[in-house]
């Protein structure tokens, strides 16, 4: 039986998430102006949501549905197309999110990857592509024979939680360089005084941290690792050895 303390983890890293969503969506909408497609500020605002949304938030969820325990009971195989879908998705408003500034830079003859900011971005979302084909190689595919399923288990485990600190670290980074960027030049109110915009924004730096840590403490909790001994690998280990 699941632990008590996991399934209250899991619910607070829900909430973080949504919370996450929530703030950077009102930042944009209601501080920044809204949101277009037409290389104009407001479809740099377009970045921070898909940015948080893909790279984040929906990429922690797949992280850990694994560890979902109702999922415990369940083929391991349907939660690896889950996994392997929500990635998917993640990655995509992830380069949908990159796409969003690279054309705003590109229409104001802003240089890209100017900044420490954007190095860990890019650095994250290439991690990621790479993290997945090579899950859907080892994982999915079923010519993958199981030693190879076996060996690449740690090395996914340990990318995934390297991208899980570079996305957090791109977030909180890219805030604060936008955060000092709006609010020192083109507000009457800088981001020393702490205007309530920079509250807000600071604020959801801080859920940012947070649903990091909560998620980074689920993947990093052995205990709370799906059981192993489940009807699919039950069924997959003799046909491994007959071959």
């Amino acid at each position: 039986m699941p632990s008590v303390c996991l399934c209250l983890t899991h619910v607070l890293g829900l909430c973080l998430g949504l919370l996450c969503l929530l703030f950077v969506t009102l930042w944009s909408a209601h501080w920044r102006g809204g949101f277009s497609w037409d290389g104009s500020a407001l479809q740099f605002n377009w970045h921070p949501v898909l940015m948080v949304s893909g790279l984040l938030v929906l990429y922690g969820y797949a992280a850990v549905v694994y560890r979902l325990p109702f999922t415990w009971s369940q083929k391991k195989r349907v939660w690896k197309l889950v996994h392997a879908g929500l990635m998917f998705l993640a990655l995509v408003l992830s380069v949908l999110g990159l796409c969003a500034v690279f054309d705003f830079h590109r229409f104001i003859h802003v240089p890209h990857l100017y900044s420490i900011h954007s190095w860990v971005g890019i650095s994250a979302v290439v991690l990621f592509a790479v993290q997945w084909a090579l899950g859907l190689a080892g994982f999915l595919l079923p010519c993958s024979p199981l030693w190879i399923r076996s060996s690449l288990k740690p090395v996914h485990s340990w990318i995934g939680k390297a991208i899980l600190i570079l996305s957090v670290t791109a977030c909180i980074s890219g805030i604060n360089e936008k955060l000092l960027f709006t609010l020192s030049e083109n507000s009457t109110e800088p981001y020393s005084s702490l205007p309530a915009e920079a509250k807000f924004v600071n604020s959801l730096g801080l859920l940012i941290v947070a649903f990091g840590l909560v998620t980074f403490g689920i993947l990093s909790n052995e205990k709370w690792q799906r059981p192993e001994e489940d009807a699919e690998s039950v069924q997959l280990l003799p046909n491994e050895h007959s071959l």
